[in-house]
């Protein structure tokens, strides 16, 4: 393979890693069976604690909690849950607790997937920097063999016989 042959394939190789759409996610972040079960219930506890739908769920199970609790004191005098909600207070408290937990756990899953994304690039720049070293050097190979010749072909024509 001719030098300029080598260089086109190293270069269609090049794009066609660069080339947006190549990969469907990050090829440097595991995904799908690569993680234990862990890592898929942080990444799942993050998208969905992260997410306004969940501040809205939130927002409505109190308040469907509250107005079914208030509405059954004042129609039957009975409720599972009186006025001021000590029950809905003990519920939150968990809920809170454990959602610091889980807020960490998912911060530690997202710190790992940024660690990951750093560890791709660094080895994305690395093969970067051999590739460019590489094509330098067949650059400067190729400019040799330029000047060589053209010095050859001034020299056969100084032979010409000139007329």
């Amino acid at each position: 393979m001719t030098a300029q042959a080598q260089l086109k394939s190293t270069v269609k190789s090049a794009v066609r890693h660069i080339a947006p759409g190549s990969w469907r996610r990050h090829p440097g972040v595991r995904t799908g069976e690569q993680l234990t079960r862990g890592e898929r219930a942080a990444d799942k506890m993050r998208n969905s604690m992260g997410s306004w739908m969940f501040v809205f769920v939130a927002v409505a199970f109190l308040a469907v909690w509250m107005t079914l609790n208030v509405l059954l004191d004042t129609s039957t005098g009975h409720t599972f849950d009186a006025y001021p909600f000590i029950l809905l207070n003990l519920v939150l408290s968990c809920v809170a607790a454990l959602q610091g937990a889980i807020l960490l756990i998912a911060a530690k899953r997202s710190d790992q997937v940024a660690s990951e994304l750093a560890q791709h690039d660094y080895e994305a720049d690395c093969q970067s920097r051999e590739m460019l070293q590489v094509l330098t050097e067949e650059f400067a190979t190729l400019r040799t063999q330029h000047a060589e010749q053209s010095q050859q072909l001034a020299e056969l024509i100084a032979r010409l016989p000139q007329g």
